[in-house]
């Protein structure tokens, strides 16, 4: 039997070393938003994902835009195959239903995603109460930070909101540039914002990161052209410069523009 090793998302290793080596990418449209790799260097891709399909990656790729999470997807793939489930996997997968689904809020939530954390919770047994700790519970400084967003970010009269989040605000609440991320879906239910948008700077990578969402314009289309993606109301983007961000902030506000007029 060959010997093989798998390697995890934030394992560091030497590309040039691998003999055939293969390439699962998960919860991911395109390329240029795979961290770490070089996809040139796999001999072959496997792709699964529930975004709307952009880069073809590899022979076999399986996108379901109509699954809530890629975790939904997997959960599926297990039970209707002869993979081994335990009570590891089984609470992984659940909680990235959980969260992909934003608590079974969002709109592509549907009776099959329901069946599946059902079954995931009876099958393995799952305490619900101890896996919604590690999902919802936040210390102090993340609270008090969130409470920063919502007092300076600015909303316009087209439904538009934003905040340019500074270094010197993540030091001062000692978050990190990704916390943004953990809290944008918590402004979901504000009814002057139609779209929203959070901006922090990355120094190690030296780019931009922007987390977008949406209750009603479709904004995916706009967020690709600016080295973005994801669904219709929830997308992020990484971008070089500010005069960039700035452009993608101007098409998003005429975005709301538009849709205040027509709806």
């Amino acid at each position: 039997m060959a010997k093989f090793r798998a390697y995890g998302a934030l394992d560091k290793l030497e590309e040039g070393t691998l003999h055939d080596p293969l390439l699962i990418v998960l919860d991911v449209p395109n390329i240029s938003r795979i961290d770490g790799v070089n996809v040139n260097k796999y001999k072959e891709i496997i792709k699964i994902d529930h975004h709307p399909k952009e880069d073809d990656m590899g022979k076999i790729s399986w996108t379901d835009e109509a699954s809530s999470s890629t975790a939904q997807m997997i959960a599926e793939l297990i039970i209707m195959t002869r993979l081994k489930l335990n009570k590891v996997v089984a609470e992984n997968l659940y909680l990235g239903i959980v969260s992909d689904s934003d608590r079974f809020l969002l709109s592509y939530t549907s009776y099959k995603t329901f069946n599946i954390a059902s079954y995931l919770v009876s099958k393995e047994k799952l305490d619900l109460k101890k896996l919604y700790n590690i999902l919802y519970e936040r210390p102090l400084n993340e609270i008090r930070f969130q409470a920063f967003l919502a007092m300076n970010m600015i909303v316009n009269e087209n439904g538009f909101g934003y905040i340019k989040i500074k270094e010197e605000d993540l030091k001062e609440f000692g978050v990190d540039s990704g916390t943004p991320s953990n809290l944008v879906n918590n402004f979901n239910f504000i009814k002057e914002v139609l779209v929203w948008c959070f901006i922090s700077f990355d120094n190690k990578a030296k780019i931009y990161k922007l987390n977008i969402r949406s209750r009603g314009p479709i904004i995916n289309e706009v967020v690709s052209k600016y080295n973005g993606g994801g669904h219709k109301f929830a997308c992020g983007a990484r971008i070089a410069t500010e005069e960039e961000v700035d452009k993608l902030l101007k098409e998003l506000d005429k975005l709301c523009e538009e849709y205040t007029k027509t709806g």
